[in-house]
């Protein structure tokens, strides 16, 4: 018996998916999941199959792979080209496709990149190699950010001068306030777990008082997803707009402030480009004149090509929920996971690769 089987009971999920068509009375609601998790579970679970056809799910910008602009990875790419530079990153990078190259193809013609699964690998491989200048190719939201704040502060603290971060962070309050400002229309968010663990539910209540668009905080199995959208369906007919928890067992309303505190100090706001979408004011984050000793687009300049967008792909409409991957010509004959031509078929959180995996 796993503690994981209580959360995925096919009776259960039955009487939730009537319970929501009973609740949506057959009024269009349209709901978007702002996790690349959730995403990818939605599909896995064949949660769309299960609710009423009035009740619309959407997929935002919840995969930070996804939203990582061309540049930045085609900076990472000609860091990686230079004769003393190691790349560390997490392994859905790899094969996102830059203007002209990957890092995955990068190190196949013999650049020094390598896959870690934490900033500590990270450290570990930068103390290995004192001939090497490390850098750690830093990609997230609020989830990963502290962790990639600690390591900057581990190495103020022991002096490793060829420990280095391009930083590439993202907040996700800024983007549901640009998605929400837009014109594709959403009565609710399904709210993303991970990042809410770190920041709380309360970074949502704008979007409640000002915007009238509904909030759950969801977990990530099958039932957690249901009774979310059971609680958005209710409050969109009791036109009662509001942040409400359902993944009680791991978020609060106040978060993680230890976590909040090391972003703080480590790192500040800036705007931001989101790929395929654009700049999105205050949406980034980057590492503060205190820490910028091991800041590598400071630290490490470099000429970098000119940034090129993959021609007809349409990773950025599908990251603002305006369509779905079967509508992009090359989902699924041109770009396939082997074969990407956008990043939202890479990572493992993408949408395209969701709908590639579960539904074609």
């Amino acid at each position: 018996m796993k503690f994981i089987d209580e959360f995925r009971q096919g009776t259960a999920a039955e009487k939730l998916a009537t319970q929501i068509n009973r609740k949506a009375k057959g009024r269009p609601m349209t709901f978007m999941e702002v996790c690349g998790t959730h995403t990818m579970a939605i599909a896995r679970y064949g949660i769309r199959e299960l609710l009423p056809q009035s009740v619309s799910l959407i997929s935002g910008p919840g995969c930070p792979v996804c939203v990582t602009p061309n540049q930045t990875i085609d900076r990472a790419i000609a860091l990686s080209r230079q004769p003393d530079i190691m790349i560390t990153t997490f392994g859905d990078m790899m094969k996102v496709p830059g203007s002209t190259s990957s890092l995955d193809l990068e190190h196949a013609r013999g650049r020094d990149i390598r896959v870690v699964t934490s900033t500590l690998e990270c450290l570990t491989l930068t103390r290995e190699n004192p001939d090497k200048k490390v850098i750690f190719l830093g990609v997230g939201f609020e989830t990963t950010a502290p962790t990639i704040a600690v390591s900057l502060m581990e190495a103020q603290k022991s002096d490793l001068s060829n420990y280095f971060v391009l930083c590439a962070h993202k907040t996700m309050p800024h983007a549901m306030k640009a998605l929400s400002e837009g014109d594709v229309k959403i009565n609710g968010y399904i709210c993303p777990g991970h990042v809410s663990a770190i920041t709380g539910s309360r970074i949502y209540e704008f979007l409640a008082r000002d915007f009238g668009i509904s909030c759950v905080v969801a977990g990530f199995e099958p039932l957690d997803i249901l009774q979310s959208i059971l609680m958005l369906v209710t409050q969109v007919q009791d036109e009662n707009p509001q942040v409400e928890i359902q993944y009680t067992r791991v978020v609060t309303p106040d978060g993680n402030p230890s976590a909040q505190q090391v972003m703080d100090d480590v790192f500040e706001p800036y705007d931001s480009e989101w790929r395929g979408i654009g700049v999105i004011p205050e949406s980034g984050l980057r590492i503060r004149k205190a820490f910028q000793q091991w800041d590598a687009e400071v630290q490490i300049p470099v000429e970098v090509e000119l940034t090129k967008e993959p021609k007809g792909c349409l990773c950025g409409q599908v990251l603002q929920g305006r369509v779905k991957p079967p509508q992009c010509s090359h989902f699924g004959k041109t770009c396939t996971p082997d074969n990407p031509v956008g990043p939202c078929m890479v990572s493992s959180e993408g949408t395209c690769a969701a709908y590639f995996k579960y539904h074609l």
